[in-house]
C-alpha cells in the first residue's frame, strides 16, 4: 500500500467535496417561485378557510397564510373568530370540539368564540387572531 503525501491527499479530498457539491447543485432546472406563489403550484389563496367549512354555533382548525395554526369559530352567520391553537398552559396542540376548543394533552377547555379558558390548569385565553369574512373565505385582518 502506497502513503499518500500530505498534497496528494488534500488534493483527492478536495476533488471529492467539488464533485459532490457539482452533483447536489446540478438539479432540475425548475424556476424559483414567483413572489405569493405556492411551491407546489399557482398562487395561494390568502383564505385561511371557507366561510362554508365553518359551522354556524361550530369551529374548525386553519393555518394562516402567514404560517401560524389557529381555532375558527364562528358564533352566528356573520361572524368569525380566531384564536392561536397554543394552549397557554404547556403549548401543546388546542383543537376544535364544536362551541368549545380543547387541549389534549392536560384537559384545558376554551370556549370557541371567546377564547377564554371554561375549565383545566391554562392560566390565560387563547391569544385572539384577527380575521374577516371575504367573499367566500376568511382571510387575516
Amino acid at each position: 500500500m502506497t502513503a499518500l503525501d500530505r498534497r496528494a491527499f488534500l488534493r483527492a479530498a478536495c476533488a471529492s467535496c467539488a464533485a459532490v457539491g457539482l452533483a447536489a447543485c446540478a438539479g432540475g432546472s425548475e424556476p424559483e417561485p414567483a413572489a405569493g406563489a405556492s411551491p407546489t403550484g399557482p398562487a395561494a389563496s390568502d383564505a385561511i378557510v371557507k366561510l362554508a367549512d365553518i359551522p354556524v354555533g361550530g369551529s374548525v382548525a386553519g393555518r394562516a397564510p402567514s404560517g401560524p395554526k389557529l381555532l375558527l369559530a364562528r358564533p352566528d352567520e356573520a361572524t368569525v373568530v380566531a384564536f392561536s391553537s397554543v394552549c397557554t398552559h404547556r403549548g401543546c396542540t388546542v383543537e376544535p370540539d364544536g362551541k368549545r376548543l380543547a387541549c389534549p394533552c392536560h384537559g384545558s377547555v376554551y370556549d370557541a368564540f371567546t377564547g377564554k379558558n371554561i375549565s383545566g390548569p391554562a392560566p390565560r385565553p387563547l391569544r385572539a387572531f384577527a380575521v374577516r369574512i371575504s367573499g367566500p373565505d376568511v382571510v387575516e385582518a
